[in-house]
């Protein structure tokens, strides 16, 4: 019985982290909007503070919910490789996406 309460245990605590995660991904993502609402010269390294929050917060989000990062990798790697054959105003503009592409496979090696 005591590993039937262990497991319950885990769950909730699980279930907690997953809210929390959730709370804090929506919290960034508003406080960037704010930020850019403000001018991106003025708030650069908050803007960066929110980017890199809201990547950490996906990828710990993902974890929570049996997700490896490497799969996260491998599916926007994918995205971006499809948006690059379907010519996406990101790559046919300025090329984000094969740069993205690029950085992704660097980092995976």
């Amino acid at each position: 019985m005591f590993g039937n309460q262990r497991d319950n245990v885990d769950i909730g605590k699980n279930l907690k982290m997953i809210e929390f995660l959730k709370c804090e991904l929506l919290n960034s993502v508003a406080l960037l909007f704010q930020t850019l609402s403000k001018g991106v010269k003025e708030g650069q390294e908050l803007i960066i503070e929110c980017l890199a929050n809201i990547i950490l917060v996906t990828y710990s989000l993902g974890r929570r919910l049996g997700i490896d990062y490497d799969i996260i990798d491998k599916k926007v790697q994918d995205k971006a490789k499809l948006y690059i054959l379907e010519e996406h105003p990101l790559e046919s503009w300025y090329q984000d996406l094969s740069g993205l592409n690029k950085h992704i496979k660097g980092y995976r090696k």
